[in-house]
């Protein structure tokens, strides 16, 4: 089981300068303890998720301070942009890099991102397979026709050229079914999450994924990550009160996502005729099944009941969504928990890079 770093920030409006520092340091304490990557979004035009408008831009950033680590988008949302501009600005990340660049691919989830490309919106599952494979031949240095500014014609590739021959890529999945199967017929991985579906729920579609893997793809490995809600300490019930507040308004500020997604709720609920106290319950009651069933929370022993069912079904890699709210001094301060509970799950006593602080990775 490998372990990354996940950043999806609630709040892009905190006043001074540093409002970076958790992804930078973060970053850097992943690089230096042997974690598989660092995964920033894509997201427009809200606070929450609002520090990441473009993942390329922080993923340069990422590159900067760091050696080791892969960087990867979670996620570009693909009908939003023209293929050559993702392939381009990707390949300017994996050249910083020196060859750690990764993306996921989503089709967008809100109607106000495709104010960038509104007429991507009706159609965005289909543009997002189709800009997925044009990335990939475009990475190999394939050419495209294309129309230019005087109504000619042009053949043109993009520049620089990658360090990688091949894009690791995922398609990224709210808990659809099909998302998984497209995945195992693009040979893409998948990067999903534990809203609006159980463990076991995501067992069953991590089979369906490799099943489909295997009959278009024999022999692909394929990759599943899982995003799950972080903070780990020396004692649950103080993590449990430190992080309650801060994620209270993080699935808040996420209600129309968290709350529809729900298995319990009615798919069209109109969050706005809601009586403010019956969407704080809701919201608590989101709480709960996160703390307890669908993050890692508390001490590191018991975070790893969860890396093990995550593990027993069938899961490659969890990325850790670190910064929802909590202090960003907490938060760094309790990643050496997080570094333990990888160390154990992957029976080690030791993380790489620790003698020498070369950040290897095993």
């Amino acid at each position: 089981m490998d372990f990354s770093l996940f950043y999806f920030a609630d709040d892009s409006t905190a006043a001074g300068s540093g409002r970076y520092r958790l992804l930078l340091d973060g970053a850097r304490f992943a690089d230096d303890s042997g974690f598989r990557a660092v995964w920033t979004p894509e997201r427009h035009f809200h606070p929450f998720g609002g520090l990441y408008p473009n993942p390329a831009v922080t993923g340069a950033a990422v590159a900067a301070v760091t050696t080791h680590v892969q960087i990867r988008a979670g996620s570009v949302v693909a009908p939003l942009h023209d293929p050559l501009r993702i392939a381009e600005e990707w390949s300017v990340v994996d050249n910083l890099s020196g060859g750690r660049a990764g993306v996921s691919f989503a089709s967008g989830w809100h109607a106000v991102d495709f104010a960038l490309a509104p007429e991507a919106y009706r159609d965005r599952r289909r543009r997002t397979l189709q800009t997925l494979d044009e990335v990939r031949r475009l990475w190999r240095g394939e050419q495209r026709t294309v129309r230019d500014g005087a109504g000619g014609t042009a053949q043109v590739r993009i520049f620089p050229p990658p360090v990688q021959s091949e894009l690791p890529v995922w398609l990224t999945s709210a808990g659809d079914t099909e998302t998984f199967r497209a995945a195992g017929r693009a040979g893409a991985g998948v990067l999903t999450h534990l809203i609006g579906q159980t463990i076991d729920d995501l067992a069953g579609k991590v089979a369906e994924y490799r099943r489909t893997l295997a009959e278009h793809h024999p022999g692909a490995p394929g990759h599943v990550a899982v995003m799950l809600h972080t903070c780990l300490g020396d004692d649950t019930e103080e993590v449990r009160a430190t992080v309650r507040e801060p994620l209270l308004g993080y699935l808040a500020s996420s209600a129309g996502l968290v709350l529809r997604s729900e298995s319990a709720l009615a798919p069209d609920l109109d969050l706005s005729a809601l009586d403010p106290d019956d969407l704080q319950f809701l919201v608590a009651k989101s709480f709960d099944q996160y703390f307890d069933d669908r993050g890692l929370f508390g001490t590191a022993g018991r975070a790893r009941v969860t890396v093990e069912r995550i593990r027993a079904a069938g899961a490659d890699e969890i990325a850790c969504l670190i910064d929802f709210g909590v202090d960003v001094d907490e938060v760094l301060a309790g990643l050496r928990h997080l570094a333990r509970l990888r160390d154990e799950a992957a029976g080690r006593t030791e993380r790489p890079g620790n003698a020498l602080g070369t950040g290897a990775r095993p």
